[in-house]
């Protein structure tokens, strides 16, 4: 198995395919696994390079604290390693977020980038915001990573013919480290490149699905901000979009890469 040492931790990452080089970021508690439906089609086409991220799935995890721009350095640090660069980046999630560090932090480094399901920021302004951090943490604290599986699984596929999908979630989750995930709660509470997102330049594609936790409006505004970016909006879809509409995130992240 494919293993890079980058900035002190081992990453695992996987390559395949030729071409224009594709790097996918996945979200909070997931893994490379989170783009199996996306991996065999955009190879066709290109070089697509799957990583876990530090505190996830098969790569190291050390103890915190992370933060966002830590992991945009890992990235970047696999990039660099790899002599890849420049290349399309495609994040969901705090992928997504990662993504948008890394456009900010390392521009040279990235040809085009997609932010999918995901804000500018996660600033703790409200009592709603607090109380979400700590049932999520205190979920993983007091009853394990199998049980946030399960809120998680049926928040994001709650339909009847999701169980099969739902049954997988959780497995995944139950693999994780409890204090690998809660790190990587910490390096998202608190970040912002939203006073940079003018000043983010490359090319960029921010994608919401229509019923995502944070609404379309929140990615309107990132687009709006930003001189050179443009929304695309997949409907019926839920915050696992790479999922739950495979077929339609992937034409519409093909086409925008295919313009770049």
């Amino acid at each position: 198995m494919p293993f890079l040492n980058v900035n002190g931790v081992d990453l695992y990452y996987e390559v395949n395919g030729k071409g224009q080089t594709v790097v996918f970021i996945h979200g909070l508690g997931s893994s490379c696994q989170d783009w199996e439906k996306q991996e065999p089609v955009f190879s066709k086409q290109y070089q697509v390079v799957t990583l876990d991220l530090r505190g996830h799935g098969k790569s190291q995890k050390p103890s915190g604290p992370y933060s966002i721009a830590l992991f945009a350095r890992d990235v970047a640090g696999l990039i660099r390693s790899l002599n890849l660069a420049p290349v399309h980046v495609v994040g969901i999630s705090l992928g997504g977020m990662i993504a948008l560090q890394l456009a900010a932090d390392h521009p040279e480094l990235v040809r085009s980038f997609v932010a999918a399901n995901n804000n500018s920021e996660m600033i703790v302004r409200t009592w709603k915001d607090r109380w979400e951090i700590f049932m999520r943490t205190n979920v993983v604290r007091l009853l394990g990573m199998r049980k946030m599986g399960e809120v998680l699984g049926r928040n994001m596929f709650p339909d009847d013919s999701q169980a099969d999908v739902r049954k997988l979630i959780v497995e995944r989750w139950a693999e994780n480290d409890p204090k690998a995930y809660l790190a990587s709660i910490g390096a998202i509470i608190g970040w912002s490149v939203t006073e940079r997102l003018a000043d983010i330049a490359v090319p960029a594609l921010i994608l919401s699905a229509d019923k995502d936790y944070t609404p379309v409006a929140d990615k309107e505004s990132i687009v709006a901000r930003m001189p050179n970016a443009e929304l695309a909006v997949i409907s019926d879809s839920r915050h696992a979009t790479p999922v739950d509409q495979p077929e339609k995130f992937n034409e519409v992240v093909l086409n925008f890469i295919s313009k770049h």
